[in-house]
């Protein structure tokens, strides 16, 4: 796969570089800033593009800023969005623009080898890749709302594992449920957040960022409470 690049840290930049060619993938450009990342994306062709959260020259909405455009200018070419910690008003806008797959991982899940290789690889197929804590943290504000709070503990489990891009055979094996429970869980959580089928299949991210509509102000960082939520386990069963 050709994987473009832009994140500030020369140590993280070189170290995604030799991780991601180390698993068979070329990167075409690595760029520390995105000040010319839309002529590269056009010179360059990624199939993926990497981005920080925070780049040169104010380390504030830069990376965002460049995320958004290139989902809305390139809506077919993939993008995966890294930040150090949760930026939760950050998450929901690129969530919730219009444009292609998507994946918004903390920094820290790079370190896992296989599990980011794998991210990448779903990404580049097609689907949206949330952090489970970034999944934790909406889902911990999004309980407020009458609609989270008629899940049940295993419906909410099941929309983490959901949300992380899981499919419904992969959320059976990691939760131990049969295809079948799973599948009305997922009905049930669809039904209760009100979603109705809209024939592209979005429902499955929606069900995640439905909290979307009511969230504001700025960004907030992930405390040590929010860390210990279950639903920011991967391998959480009920």
């Amino acid at each position: 796969m050709r994987i473009l690049i832009c994140e500030d840290s020369v140590l993280l930049r070189e170290g995604l570089v030799r991780l991601l060619e180390h698993g068979g993938h070329t990167v075409v450009a690595a760029l520390p800033d995105a000040s010319n990342l839309l002529e590269t994306v056009a010179s360059a062709d990624p199939e993926l593009c990497i981005l920080d959260v925070r780049l040169p020259p104010s380390f504030t909405d830069e990376g965002i800023l460049a995320a958004l455009e290139l989902r809305r200018t390139r809506p077919g070419l993939p993008v995966l969005v890294l930040s150090q910690y949760v930026e939760e008003r950050y998450a929901s806008e690129l969530i919730a623009a219009q444009g292609g797959a998507f994946g918004y991982l903390l920094k820290d899940r790079v370190a896992d080898v296989g599990d980011f290789i794998d991210s990448v690889r779903r990404i580049a197929a097609g689907a949206t890749v949330l952090d489970p804590e970034v999944v934790a943290q909406l889902l911990t504000r999004r309980s407020r709302d009458d609609r989270m709070r008629a899940l049940t503990d295993r419906e909410r489990t099941v929309l983490a594992a959901l949300a992380e891009g899981r499919s419904n055979q992969a959320i059976a094996a990691l939760l131990f449920l049969s295809e079948a429970s799973v599948e009305k869980h997922i009905t049930a959580i669809f039904q209760k957040l009100q979603l109705e089928p809209d024939g592209g299949g979005n429902r499955r991210v929606l069900a995640a960022i439905a909290h979307f509509e009511s969230l504001g102000g700025a960004p907030s960082t992930m405390h040590d409470a929010d860390r210990s939520h279950p639903d920011a386990q991967t391998g959480v069963s009920a």
